[in-house]
Formats: C-alpha cells, structure tokens, sequence
C-alpha cells in the first residue's frame, strides 16, 4: 500500500483515525507514506514523523518540500526508514532508497524526484539504474514529480524492472491506476491524505487570494474531515510483479474528525 502527501495536522488525523484499520481490512503487508508536507503543510518535524510511523506506515518518502524546516535535516541521518529522493547531489543529507525485510519478504523502497518544472537535479532514471536492486525483491518507487509526461516516462523506463511506481507531488489523485506490460502497476499521482474541501489541502481562500492577486500570502492547511488517498496494490510473491491495482479513497466520518 502507498499513501499520497500527508497535509498538516488534518491529514495526520486523518492517517492516525483510517489506516490502522485499513491495514487490518486489507491485510496489508507494507505501507510507504509520503509525509513531506506533515508539519503544518510545508516538511517534516521529528513529531509528525512518528505519529506517521505509529499509524502504521513501513517507510516515510517525501519530495521537495522536505527542506522546508532545517532543523529537521539531522533526522535525514538518523532514521534509515525516511526518505529524501535520491537524484539530490552528493553530500546532501539522507538517502533516497532503503532496502528491508518484513514478515521473511525483502523489500526496497526507492524515492526519486522529477526535473521538469522543478529543481534540475541528476538524473532520476540514470539514478535508478545504480541502485543495486533485483528481481527477488519487491521494489516500490515514489516518483515524486510534478509531469505526468515524465512519470509515465519514468514508470515504462522500469516497467518489468520495479514493482510498483506511484507519482507524487500534486496531490489530485488520478484514474490511470494500470499495470504495465512487463508488470510494473502505475498511477500518476496517488492524491493525498489531508482536507479534500480545499486546494491541494490548503485553505480555499487563501488560495485564491494568491491565485488573483499574485500576491504570495501564506498558505495554511484547510480544516475540516481528512480523506487518506493511495493505491493498493496486489503482487505476485513469486514473480513480485504487480497483479491488479486499486485506488484508495477513505473519508473520515464527520464524528471521527479531531480539534
């Protein structure tokens, strides 16, 4: 299972009250989180990072937005299990992929970043050919890139090669779930786990003040009832190709929501 951009503190309440029990409904193996917008919509703090491992997730990746607090950095070198993409420069804090084993299964984890209409950083498809992974594990990427041209690149680029590639960044989860030729399932952009009566998680006003006024007033996340978005994803034990994909779209009831 792979989860979509937790947003602020909604989107942590969101994953602390549904993925538990998602986890036991779906007897879900391995759950990756993209938590790069947790603390008040913009990074990560040690805090929104355990409540995001409490709630169940295996490992955390992130994306561009995980700089964003820099008294974080430190926890890049600490917790192997969290993710920054791997295509950063040499000498950048934390790495981009780890690879584990969970209930005798191996598992790798890989976090990669697009270049188009982003920050122009090494490589990700030549990053993902050094990384030592093979065929008797099963590897998950995130893709976290703002083209949809360059995800479905990405993604038929190590089609037969990953497990699964799941886009990351926008936050509007797509209707493109597929499996590959070669078996490697896809989606665009797994959404996110936050408000959905908003924009991109964030408050609807504010966001349209900026948006009219090209003024860059602060954004803060918008309140109200957390959605958790992903994928679910079936795969072989033997092969460890994809076998069918389902999208994930669970609401919080409005009692459940949290102050």
């Amino acid at each position: 299972m792979m989860l979509g951009d937790v947003v602020g503190n909604p989107g942590l309440q969101a994953l602390e009250m549904l993925l538990p029990e998602l986890i036991r409904e779906e007897a879900a193996d391995f759950v990756v989180v993209n938590g790069e917008n947790a603390a008040e919509g913009f990074g990560l703090s040690a805090a929104s990072l355990g409540r995001i491992f409490a709630a169940g997730a295996d490992v955390v990746t992130s994306g561009n937005h995980v700089w964003e607090k820099r008294d974080f950095w430190p926890v890049l070198e600490q917790e192997s299990r969290l993710l920054r993409p791997e295509n950063y420069p040499a000498g950048t804090p934390g790495k981009g992929w780890v690879r584990l084993e969970k209930a005798g299964v191996p598992w790798v984890v890989i976090n990669l970043q697009g270049r188009e209409l982003m920050t122009p950083l090494d490589c990700p498809f030549r990053t993902f050919d050094r990384i030592p992974a093979s065929d008797q594990e099963i590897i998950l990427v995130d893709f976290h890139a703002e083209s949809t041209k360059e995800k479905e690149a990405l993604a038929y680029y190590v089609d037969g090669r990953a497990t699964l590639v799941a886009g990351t960044h926008t936050h509007v989860q797509t209707a493109d779930e597929r499996v590959l030729p070669q078996g490697t399932g896809y989606i665009t952009d797994l959404g996110m786990t936050g408000v959905l009566e908003s924009i991109i998680g964030m408050d609807t006003g504010i966001c349209l003040d900026r948006a009219r006024n090209q003024v860059l007033y602060r954004m803060v996340c918008a309140q109200g009832n957390g959605v958790l978005q992903g994928i679910l994803a079936v795969i072989d034990e033997h092969t460890r190709k994809t076998l069918e994909l389902r999208r994930i779209h669970t609401r919080m009831a409005p009692e459940e929501a949290l102050d």
